[in-house]
């Protein structure tokens, strides 16, 4: 299964992230099969290579809680509404 996920860059203490589409069961900081985007924690910047991203979804690629998040706020994704309490 294909994943979007962020992966680590940057120095110690200073981590920036790349938003990559890899394989689930490939370790964190290996080889991704396309970079889509970045974002830094510290100052909040997120830049998206949105076409590519909305490919991947298409192809069936699951976006992580934290990746999905940052869409979400990018309006690249759609809110998903929490299940209602029964």
């Amino acid at each position: 299964m294909i994943k979007l996920r962020l992966k680590r860059f940057g120095k110690k203490r200073e981590a920036s992230f790349r938003i990559v589409a890899m394989n689930s069961l490939s370790r964190r900081d290996g080889r991704p099969l396309e970079e889509l985007g970045f974002y830094n924690p510290r100052t909040k910047e997120v830049k998206l290579d949105e076409e590519g991203i909305r490919r991947r979804l298409q192809q069936g690629a699951q976006p992580t809680d934290t990746v999905r998040y940052i869409l979400e706020k990018a309006n690249v994704l759609e809110k998903v509404s929490a299940k209602p309490a029964s």
